[in-house]
């Protein structure tokens, strides 16, 4: 059985997750949708919170399981017996530090590809971040964001 990885913030999973995500569990036999806990980041959601809304937009993939972890991620993909690392680029940009990423992984765990998938062009400029800009000032979110989660995230920002 394949297992794959894909990790990310995810705060809030946005619609270009969630593309990723079902494309990538089409791919593999098994996919774990990783929180991974970022030193660098000030998330608006907690992790269990990020948890549900992921497994909340996941139902209906029964080879999608949601998880947590604080520890690198070379190690995590070891300890779920995992040899793939999705991971969705948006621009050449994000290439470059996905890359580096990439290489760092597989000095750490020799046995762990990365896999790269484009996003889909209705998510080329997506970020998390830029839908709590738009969120913040009242934007329509339903091309944004799942649909499931906008009452979620229109609470967390006091805009309900």
């Amino acid at each position: 059985m394949k297992t794959a990885v894909y990790p990310g913030s995810f705060d809030p999973i946005t619609s270009g997750h969630l593309n990723i995500i079902r494309r990538a569990a089409n791919i593999f036999d098994r996919l774990i949708v990783c929180v991974m806990v970022n030193a660098g980041k000030n998330p608006m959601f907690t992790l269990e919170e990020r948890e549900a809304l992921i497994r909340r937009v996941t139902t209906d993939l029964p080879n999608v399981e949601v998880d947590c972890s604080n520890e690198l991620l070379a190690d995590y993909a070891r300890r779920r017996g995992s040899c793939v690392i999705v991971k969705g680029l948006r621009a050449g940009s994000d290439f470059e530090n996905e890359f580096q990423m990439a290489l760092v992984n597989r000095k750490l765990n020799p046995e762990l590809d990365t896999m790269f998938l484009t996003a889909d062009s209705r998510y080329m400029y997506l970020s998390s971040s830029m839908v709590k800009e738009l969120g913040y000032y009242g934007a329509e979110l339903s091309d944004f964001l799942p649909e499931e989660i906008i009452p979620d995230f229109q609470k967390k920002l006091g805009k309900l």
